[in-house]
This record gives structure tokens, C-alpha cells and sequence, in this order.
């Protein structure tokens, strides 16, 4: 495994995290990607994304997931978190449906506290 950009994050940490409390810390570094997307600032972009990346890969890799269509739905969801930066050419999403789509487990996390 490469070094996590997110220092002092664990396997183990992460995988403690609930489904809502996973894809509002994606859905954070999301925003961040989009609103650098947004402005052109490449350098950010693509710092943000490798971030977003990263935690949704972490997520993907929490054997919590491995059974049933959670597996299946954050894996599409990874194609097009993809796809809406880089052409939009697969799924045509907007970026603003997919921030939208974020807010809510980032909502249900706050909530679960």
C-alpha cells in the first residue's frame, strides 16, 4: 500500500467510521476538488482529488462493504466522481448532483453523533 496523504489515518480508524460518516469526509474533499475544478486551479484540483480518492479507496476497502450493493454503488460512485472531472463523457452527472448526494451522509453523520 503507498503512503496515505492523510498522515495519522489508519486501516483500522477508518474502517470504525460509519457509511455516513465516510462519504462526508469524501464528500468533503469532493467539494474542495469541485470548487478548485470550478476555478481553474489545477494544482489544487488535483491535490483535492487525489485526497477524495484516497478516502473513497479506504472506503471501498472496508471489508464492511464487500457483501450486498454498498460495494457495488461505491464503486460506481468512484467511476463517477471520476468521470465528472475528467470529461464527463460516461455518465453526463453534474458536479452539483453529486455534491448534493455527499451532503446528505455528511447531514446523516452529523446527525448519528
Amino acid at each position: 500500500m503507498k503512503p496515505l496523504i492523510h498522515t495519522g489515518l489508519t486501516e483500522d480508524r477508518w474502517f470504525s467510521f460509519s457509511i455516513f460518516e465516510q462519504l462526508g469526509n469524501v464528500g468533503s474533499e469532493f467539494e474542495r476538488s469541485a470548487a478548485a475544478f470550478q476555478r481553474g486551479d489545477g494544482a489544487r484540483f488535483e491535490r483535492a482529488f487525489e485526497r477524495m480518492l484516497e478516502l473513497l479507496d479506504l472506503t471501498i476497502a472496508d471489508p464492511k462493504w464487500l457483501n450486498g450493493c454498498r460495494l457495488r454503488e461505491l464503486l460506481r460512485l468512484r467511476e463517477e466522481v471520476c468521470d465528472v472531472f475528467h470529461g464527463n463523457e460516461v455518465y453526463g452527472t453534474p458536479i452539483d448532483v453529486l455534491k448534493r448526494y455527499f451532503l446528505y451522509f455528511g447531514i446523516a453523520a452529523r446527525a448519528d453523533r
